[in-house]
């Protein structure tokens, strides 16, 4: 089954690559081959509170765009990187970065988040980018060979803390998907579109350990510009108060998202771990 799977990643990647308007025909079956994804992302909408019309076909048409663009990594190049991409606030990137702590990069399942990294060590310089292994090892040595194409370092999630903080320590960069649900014992509840949900504490704990700023980063799509915007916004100061940091971090993740819901994740169940005595809402 896993080389089934590793075959079948492999021929849509290649088939993309030469012919890009496969992307959205790919992506159509698997919404109607997996029709799990589409209820979750139902269920997800309807706990945010969210009107659900056009988002979900928005987030599969993003969804598509993004397999479009990692089939293009190997022609990626610093000379027609920018046809692809172009920075929005990249000062608060470079004010973080100079102050020599480290930055770390939230980051979040929106957007472009597999191009946002590589795009940007073509533009300005090479990142480290933590990444969870996936079950499918011939798969993931084969995304993680393309994510380092462009000169990042991958970090392992199941040993990042060391390496992170050593990158950190050096004065360098690195980017942290923040936004999926973890287990009760890894995480705090923060408010997440009303509904507690349960959030890693890691990221905060590196930031306070370390002194690096945190910066929020993701690449959105512009529909105007046939291109994606890599935004950076203001640093987001950090308290010491894990709870608190860690909601701080998620609010500002909220509002962005509500600005450009149809370009977010929805099929993951962000929701899943539930307070003490809460019911599952899955």
């Amino acid at each position: 089954m896993r080389a089934i799977e590793y075959w079948a990643a492999r021929f849509a990647i290649a088939t993309v690559a030469r012919f890009p308007p496969l992307a959205r025909v790919y992506i159509r079956l698997l919404d109607l081959l997996v029709p799990r994804f589409r209820r979750t992302a139902r269920k997800n909408l309807s706990i945010a509170g969210i009107c659900e019309d056009g988002v979900i076909d928005g987030m599969f048409r993003s969804i598509a765009r993004m397999l479009e663009t990692f089939a293009r990594f190997p022609r990626i190049t610093r000379e027609n990187v920018h046809d692809l991409i172009r920075y929005d606030g990249l000062e608060h990137f470079k004010n973080a970065l100079a102050r020599g702590r480290g930055v770390l990069v939230a980051t979040a399942h929106f957007g472009n988040w597999e191009l946002s990294a590589f795009a940007h060590a073509l533009m300005t310089a090479p990142m480290h980018v933590v990444a969870r292994p996936l079950d499918n090892r011939r798969l993931d040595e084969f995304i993680e060979q393309r994510r380092a194409m462009s000169g990042n370092r991958i970090i392992s999630k199941r040993e990042a803390a060391r390496e992170i903080l050593r990158a950190l320590k050096s004065g360098q960069a690195v980017g942290i998907l923040i936004d999926q649900n973890t287990a009760r014992e890894e995480g705090v509840f923060v408010d997440f579109f009303g509904v507690k949900a349960c959030a890693g504490t890691g990221f905060v704990k590196l930031a306070h350990h370390s002194g690096a700023a945190v910066v929020p980063g993701y690449a959105l799509w512009s529909a105007a510009e046939r291109r994606y915007v890599l935004r950076f916004d203001p640093e987001i100061p950090m308290s010491g108060g894990v709870p608190e940091d860690t909601q701080k971090i998620h609010s500002h993740l909220e509002k962005v998202i509500r600005k450009h819901a149809d370009q977010y994740l929805w099929i993951h169940r962000r929701w899943k771990t539930r307070p003490p005595g809460e019911p599952p809402l899955y």
